[in-house]
């Protein structure tokens, strides 16, 4: 049991590093800012995949995960805005994902006030590998940011969900009220002490308005467009990933065939490098701007059997027209003879996961 919760944690974090860390270094080349999204997007979706146990589906946290991965590299990265800016929304948008996709059921600040706790907890662990690296001023603060938003995230949550069908709260309780105002109250004596100061362009009145913005538009605008879109987006996704998983019993099926002809196609792509090299060798001129490495010959031949022209290489001699031509039948012709003979052996068991995944949707 533990080597599989072991295997199914690397899992994860390895298909969300893999995204988060590819996209981060795509739209900036700030490292600080792709650790804090892989951080953020390994531990949500981690914690999130490993709920239930390890016969829960890890595709649910390798999505809410990345997106919010993605999202956090694409606000601090593309974005360049402010910590105000990057983690407001993070936290709702985790919880609009999982209640979208039925990870958990909203029906009640209780559950709110868990699934926010959680997820708060797994953010601010998600501080760790980019406070490792020591970029960071207010350290301690900017870690703690999500479990001190957490009371005003539920409380805003239950307010945005408290119309949906199944919600049984009434009102929200009075310590998650108390809870929630001290945010607001935080976020006034930070910039009252010396967040925006008069050298920023700001002093007196306007001031004072800019801070009553600010704080509004973190605590409340962009966590609530969070959450609603995160949840939006999800609901529109969850019928369509349902294919997906439809799909894996046809894939566990066709897997060996895939795989065969995989074997034959390179197969067909070795031969036929070999066959142009040897071409060139034997009569020189063969083929413009030939090189001397094997390598070309295999991406040439790789290229032929798609059908697409390969610019470093151009067939000249008669010769090496048929060799071309005949490369590319007997490409086309495997694609086909292989596919009939592959549905004529699997077609009956195609045919009994349709009928069982059918009686499983009437059920």
């Amino acid at each position: 049991m533990a080597s599989r919760l072991i295997w199914l944690t690397v899992r994860i974090a390895a298909t969300i590093a893999l995204v988060v860390v590819t996209f981060g270094y795509a739209i900036t080349g700030n490292h600080t800012d792709v650790l804090l999204g892989t951080g953020f997007a390994v531990a949500v979706g981690v914690g999130v995949g490993l709920r239930g146990g390890s016969g829960n589906h890890p595709w649910s946290g390798i999505l809410i995960g990345s997106v919010v991965g993605v999202v956090t590299a694409f606000l601090s990265g593309a974005m360049d805005v402010g910590w105000g800016v990057i983690l407001p929304p993070l936290l709702p948008l985790a919880v609009g994902l999982i209640a979208g996709l039925g990870r958990s059921s909203l029906s009640g600040y209780r559950d709110v006030i868990r699934e926010t706790f959680i997820l708060a907890v797994l953010l601010s662990l998600g501080f760790i590998p980019a406070l490792a690296a020591g970029d960071f001023d207010l350290v301690p603060l900017l870690a703690i940011f999500p479990l001190l938003a957490m009371p005003w995230t539920a409380l805003l949550i239950g307010l945005l969900s408290r119309r949906r069908e199944g919600w049984v709260d009434a009102r929200p309780p009075w310590l998650l009220v108390l809870g929630a105002v001290a945010l607001p109250i935080l976020l006034g004596l930070l910039f009252g002490f010396g967040v925006i100061r008069e050298d920023d362009g700001f002093s007196g009145a306007i001031a004072t308005v800019w801070i009553v913005l600010t704080i509004i538009l973190s605590i409340l605008v962009i966590p609530a467009v969070a959450f609603l879109l995160g949840r939006a987006a999800a609901v529109w996704l969850r019928p369509r990933l349902e294919v997906y998983g439809q799909l894996a019993a046809y894939l566990r099926v066709m897997w060996v065939p895939i795989g065969g002809f995989a074997v034959g196609y390179l197969t067909i792509i070795f031969l036929f490098a070999g066959f142009y090299g040897a071409l060139e060798r034997l009569g020189p001129g063969s083929f413009a701007g030939a090189g001397a490495g094997i390598t070309d010959w295999l991406s040439f031949a790789f290229f032929t059997a798609l059908g697409h022209d390969f610019t470093a290489l151009t067939p000249v001699s008669l010769s090496a027209r048929v060799l071309v031509g005949a490369h590319l039948i007997l490409s086309a012709g495997w694609a086909l003879v292989l596919f009939a003979a592959v549905m004529s052996s699997i077609g009956p068991k195609l045919d009994r996961i349709a009928r069982h995944l059918a009686d499983d949707g009437r059920d």
